[in-house]
């Protein structure tokens, strides 16, 4: 009789062996346990841990060998992209073109009433509204929802959209990005996401709402942005400033990390591997 998979159970030992391998204590090449030891040590089915295995096979993390077994395999197509947390903004153009993009939806629409207000769009004033996956590698990595004010909207076609970044859109419009506020946070995949992100629904994703101002103050354009955290990070570099005393971190201006100069231990963050640097 064939044991049952218990997919919760192969999610947390696919969870496990994957934190294993992105930090190192599994290194590459490394050959896994057997299914049989790995069932015997977790405590589930053969088939349970067949399904993790297969779970990071699909991600391109480990590689089955018949007669072999299972080896780690650090693809680099499952390293993070990682966005410089204070310059989201000047990188955007180079980001747009360095990824690609597959355009779900574009329309025109009232505004939502919080989009409205974050925009401050005078009583009435409609929306442009797309939906964008960009892509590194050809594998997903953000699932994008923008709204830019109609006015700025009707500057470029869904064309021009799904073939150039937004803010070179914008630009070429003349438009001004002057300043910018963002959140980040944490959330959960709904369906829409987890399947345009190619993830199980209800997935952990980081999720980051930029709205960006041009110099009079009018809202330019509103984007709510879901990333897939295996495939995206961001990144602060930080400077020790203050008189003795009072010391404390800032982040670093490109002026402050001159060739040479080294930040001090624990300013950079960790880096499992080399990897690209575009922005959202």
């Amino acid at each position: 009789m064939t044991s049952a998979i218990e997919p919760h159970k192969a999610r947390r030992l696919y969870l496990l062996l994957r934190d294993q391998i992105s930090s190192g204590r599994l290194a590459n090449g490394a050959r896994l346990p057997g299914e049989p030891a790995l069932a015997a040590e977790h405590g589930l089915s053969r088939a349970t841990v067949r399904r993790a295995l297969d779970l990071l096979a699909s991600e391109g993390l480990v590689r089955k060998r018949a007669g072999s077994g299972t080896f780690v395999q650090c693809a680099a197509g499952s390293r993070p992209v990682v966005a410089d947390l204070p310059n989201l903004l000047s990188g955007l153009i180079a980001m747009g073109r360095a990824t690609g993009v597959r355009l779900l939806a574009f329309e025109y629409a009232p505004a939502p009433a919080p989009i409205a207000e974050a925009l401050v769009l005078a009583p009435g004033e409609r929306v442009q509204r797309s939906v964008r996956v960009r892509l590194i590698d050809g594998q997903p990595f953000s699932y994008l929802t923008t709204h830019v004010p109609e006015r700025v909207g009707l500057s470029y076609s869904e064309g021009d959209l799904a073939a150039t970044p937004l803010l070179e859109l914008m630009e070429r419009s003349g438009v001004t990005a002057a300043r910018a506020t963002q959140a980040i946070s944490a959330t959960l995949a709904g369906p829409e996401a987890a399947e345009a992100l190619d993830l199980d629904l209800g997935s952990a994703l980081i999720a980051l709402t930029r709205v960006v101002y041009d110099p009079s103050g009018r809202g330019v354009e509103h984007l709510h942005a879901l990333y897939r955290p295996d495939r995206y990070a961001f990144q602060m570099d930080l400077v020790r400033t203050g008189d003795a005393g009072q010391r404390r971190w800032a982040p670093a201006s490109p002026r402050s990390l001159k060739p040479g100069l080294k930040p001090e231990p624990g300013v950079r963050p960790v880096r499992h591997a080399p990897h690209r640097r575009p922005t959202p």
